[in-house]
């Protein structure tokens, strides 16, 4: 097998300047530089990854941590995050906790241990601040509050409200259903009341769109109401939500739902089954636009979140937060 040695030799070079471009650190002339990549043409040379890795403490290995990969929104969210990380050298290590038998907990272990460079969180957790702020680790999270100190990103959710409100009230919408997930995912771990319309103590920045979107039908004194469908992964509970939804509307007048992509297709697919016309006796709008959008029977209205900016952004920091704990380490080292 085909060593540095092998390859200093050939160039006519120490082991460590060798050592210096395999590893890409410290100053090499672009004169040797050509040598020895030379040589290790020559030879066949494939540098040793694992080894690498350990002379500068890194994995080029990121955790992502999403609910489950079988709803579309994750599912487009993680391909981005994929391509983004790679552009970057980084591989990318799936987690659905949904499917995990120990959710995140062995991700974050992994990342104590070193075994990982960084993690980026897409779910929704039970575990207090402290929990994660102890790690003092590279962690960013999105569409989560985590603690002080964790990067939180994701998109404008209010004005996202803002947008919907805005059009169902300029097509006069009389009583708007809003069907989503558990609504004590709305609020901060300390027991607030479903009640408080707070945007800025929520730990589930998502839920913004709903809760500004009700603000904003109250004020233009249009009736709305919140239907529970179950966790994330829960499809058959959006389907129950969806028919009792659509079961009511002769009762209750109802004549726009709001639901993310996957409700709002079920809702679609429910409605052209029942010859319900849309969007002349019901409006429905999606939340978030992804593939779906053009999938459940008609072209869908929808906002839709950018996938690619909230990818960069997801991205960006995690690789900041990843070369500030290297810079931190050199410097501890270097003292």
């Amino acid at each position: 097998m085909v060593g540095m040695r092998d390859v200093a030799k050939e160039a006519g070079v120490s082991l460590s300047t060798v050592s210096l471009v395999v590893n890409k650190t410290g100053y090499v002339s672009d004169d040797m530089r050509a040598r020895v990549k030379a040589a290790m043409k020559e030879l066949n040379y494939v540098p040793n990854e694992l080894a690498r890795n350990l002379y500068k403490n890194r994995t080029n290995l990121v955790g992502v941590i999403v609910p489950t990969i079988r709803h579309p929104f994750f599912a487009t969210l993680t391909a981005h995050l994929q391509r983004e990380l790679a552009a970057q050298g980084l591989r990318t290590m799936l987690c659905s906790t949904a499917d995990a038998e120990n959710g995140e907990v062995e991700y974050v272990d992994m990342l104590r241990r070193h075994m990982m460079d960084g993690i980026i969180v897409c779910s929704h957790t039970t575990h207090p601040n402290d929990y994660w702020t102890s790690i003092h680790r590279p962690i960013v999270a999105f569409d989560r509050v985590l603690g002080g100190g964790i990067a939180s990103i994701g998109s404008d959710h209010e004005q996202g409200g803002r947008l919907m409100a805005h059009m169902l009230v300029n097509t006069g919408a009389h009583h708007v259903v809003m069907i989503g997930g558990p609504r004590d995912q709305f609020f901060a771990r300390n027991g607030d009341s479903p009640d408080d319309f707070d945007l800025h103590k929520t730990t589930f920045p998502a839920v913004r769109y709903y809760l500004t979107l009700e603000q904003e039908l109250k004020a233009a004194g249009v009736r709305y109401e919140y239907v529970e469908a179950g966790n994330v992964e829960d499809f058959q509970g959006y389907k129950n939500a969806v028919n009792a939804v659509l079961n009511s509307m002769p009762v209750d007048g109802v004549d726009a739902v709001v639901s993310s992509d996957i409700g709002a297709a079920l809702c679609v697919r429910e409605a052209m089954r029942r010859h319900i016309s849309i969007p002349r006796d019901l409006q429905i709008i999606a939340y978030d636009g992804t593939y779906l959008t053009d999938l459940a029977g008609m072209k869908m209205t929808a906002v839709a979140q950018n996938f690619d900016k909230i990818a960069q952004v997801a991205v960006g920091n995690i690789v900041r937060a990843i070369a500030k704990e290297g810079d931190a380490k050199a410097d501890t080292t270097s003292a």
